[in-house]
């Protein structure tokens, strides 16, 4: 992998972040998109080397993503990894069927799967000139057993993993599409909504329900993620890997929609 180019959505902060520095610590050389956390990408870019860059675009629009991809290619000449990464959410209870607007699903669905496509078409023509071109996109086990923290992000997530196999069949074989489906993750999010108490209160119960007794934070999320991308997978493509410390194993035994994920 080294001297590989990855763009990584949402790569400045999170679990873009952790990918991000995964793949830099294999030799990648990592184009750090973000849209408004220019600070943290910059550092991020520098910290890593490699020659990574920042780069702010705000993928919902298409030309963005191209101008993306044109960025990678004057900075590298190449592209060989996208980490479709970049996501949002409205909270709302699953129960409460006026909690969402038309507009919400709209929201959520144009940057957690219409982007994911969007980076997808406008980086396949250099990653096909690849040997080893690839995509991994950030579901979440949300997408997988509508859970999470709405209906429409777990659709969103839903739709990106149908998209996922439906990528994987058409770009095969000169690009492998795969995703990976997170649970709970412990990021800075969490951790700046609920204090440091808090966010450790909140880890301590997620650890407790899980079968592998722990909370996942970012850097559990990018292995996979780096596993996938790594040419030694060369035989996965279209696959969903479900990285949730085994919380899965007990959904519908023990959890109502909207609770968890």
């Amino acid at each position: 992998m080294r001297d590989a180019v990855a763009i990584v959505t949402g790569g400045g902060t999170g679990i873009g972040a952790a990918v991000v520095r995964r793949l830099a610590a294999k030799g990648v050389r990592c184009v750090v998109n973000y849209s408004s956390s220019r600070d943290a990408a910059e550092a991020l870019a520098t910290e890593v080397g490699n020659g990574s860059i920042a780069v702010q675009a705000d993928i919902v629009q298409d030309a963005a993503c191209r101008a993306l991809v044109a960025a990678a290619k004057e900075a590298f000449g190449r592209v060989d990894f996208v980490v479709n990464n970049a996501g949002r959410t409205k909270f709302a209870a699953h129960e409460d069927l006026d909690a969402l607007e038309a507009e919400d699903f709209i929201d959520i669905y144009r940057l957690n799967t219409v982007a994911a496509f969007q980076m997808i078409r406008a980086a396949a023509p250099l990653m096909r000139e690849s040997d080893m071109g690839a995509v991994v996109n950030i579901a979440s086990v949300a997408g997988v057993f509508g859970i999470g923290s709405s209906v429409a992000y777990a659709a969103s997530k839903g739709a990106l993993i149908t998209m996922t196999k439906s990528l994987a069949r058409v770009l095969a074989p000169a690009i492998r599409v795969n995703a990976v489906a997170p649970g709970y993750v412990g990021t800075g999010w969490f951790e700046n909504r609920l204090g440091e108490e808090g966010f450790a209160r909140l880890n301590a119960r997620i650890a407790g329900a899980t079968p592998m007794a722990m909370a996942a934070g970012p850097d559990d999320i990018a292995g996979p993620v780096e596993m996938l991308l790594d040419p030694a997978t060369r035989a996965i493509t279209g696959e969903v890997m479900l990285v949730d410390a085994g919380a899965h194993l007990d959904i519908g035994l023990s959890r109502r929609p909207g609770r968890e994920g």
